[in-house]
């Protein structure tokens, strides 16, 4: 990760979390905002690599920017950072293309922790929210046949991407232009009723093309 944006209002939680991003990802230059206002602003001259976004802003909600970044930079990884807890504000933001779900009442050390295991394919999930997702996922039946109407091309970009990797590593490891990694992505999302590469993880998982723990 060379760029990060935090969009936070509140100073003393915004300069927290610039803390954690630096502590989780060394000489990463960091950009901040108080607001959607702002961090259209910021936008349109830094592409960040990651954005941790808060949900509650004073000018609107912290979805709908996560929701304009998933349809303009979906490369991007987009994770909330906020205090909501419940399935609506979690399964908006997921709905809306969100990467991950930390929760701020975590320390500091564990949302670093977190957020290095970006590196290593793991979505940043806080516990309570993987819970909800489990218990979301949970009871549906294994899926080991439906996936057929994925081509190989699909499931191996699939397995990338629940693997953490940006869409200009899958064309690099696939030696396929961005253009076709990133078109293969939004094949694969209609496919599946998808709409972010936590839900992507949970669907590779799920479906077997790759193991619990690597998603």
């Amino acid at each position: 990760m060379r760029t990060g944006l935090i969009v936070e209002d509140l100073p003393d939680a915004r300069d927290w979390l610039h803390a954690v991003m630096g502590d989780a990802f060394p000489g990463i230059e960091i950009h901040t905002a108080a607001s959607l206002a702002e961090a259209g602003e910021q936008l349109t001259h830094v592409l960040p690599d990651v954005a941790l976004i808060d949900i509650g802003l004073p000018d609107g909600s912290g979805i709908d920017l996560i929701g304009q970044l998933n349809r303009e930079q979906p490369q991007l990884m987009s994770i909330v950072t906020s205090v909501f807890d419940d399935d609506t504000h979690l399964f908006a933001a997921l709905g809306a293309g969100a990467s991950g779900y930390l929760l701020k009442d975590q320390s500091r050390e564990e949302l670093t922790a977190m957020l290095q295991r970006i590196a290593d394919g793991q979505p940043p999930l806080s516990p309570a929210i993987a819970r909800r997702l489990l218990g979301f996922f949970g009871p549906r039946e294994a899926v080991t046949q439906d996936d057929t109407h994925l081509t190989g091309r699909e499931r191996d970009v699939l397995a990338l991407i629940a693997k953490g990797y940006t869409t200009a590593k899958v064309a690099e490891l696939l030696d396929i232009t961005r253009n076709t990694a990133s078109g293969y992505v939004k094949v694969i999302y209609r496919k599946l009723n998808i709409s972010s590469r936590a839900e992507a993880a949970l669907e590779a998982s799920r479906r077997g093309i790759v193991s619990p723990e690597a998603s």
